[in-house]
């Protein structure tokens, strides 16, 4: 009777090894694999969410890659502000600007 409690403590010993082996290598997976969730969290090339970033919107609208965006090149609600967003008003969005530009009021509920 001896044997089978020490066979058993030993079998319970083992298993317990085991699973936290495996729950340090799975906690490390996770650190790794996270970058890659949040790249396919992108539609796009844009974050969900949040706004593009300067180079996002260059690669969607700048047609002749000039690196500056003209009212000509714009949509959406950059076509609406745009006046409010070119501080020098050189009749280009340029990446301070759009840095600095105001946020736009979000009219969700509630509000």
């Amino acid at each position: 009777m001896n044997i089978i409690v020490k066979s058993f403590a030993v079998g319970a010993i083992a298993l317990a090894t085991v699973a936290c082996a495996s729950q340090k290598k799975q906690a490390s997976t996770d650190k790794q694999s996270a970058p890659r969730q949040q790249a396919g969290s992108q539609q796009g090339g844009r974050q969900q969410g949040g706004p593009p970033s300067f180079s996002q919107l260059l690669t969607e609208m700048d047609a002749n890659k000039d690196g500056k965006l003209a009212k000509s090149e714009v949509k959406g609600p950059l076509i609406d502000n745009f006046s409010k967003i070119d501080a020098d008003n050189d009749a280009f969005l340029t990446e301070a600007e759009l840095k600095n530009a105001p946020r736009p009021q979000r009219n969700g509920p509630g509000k």
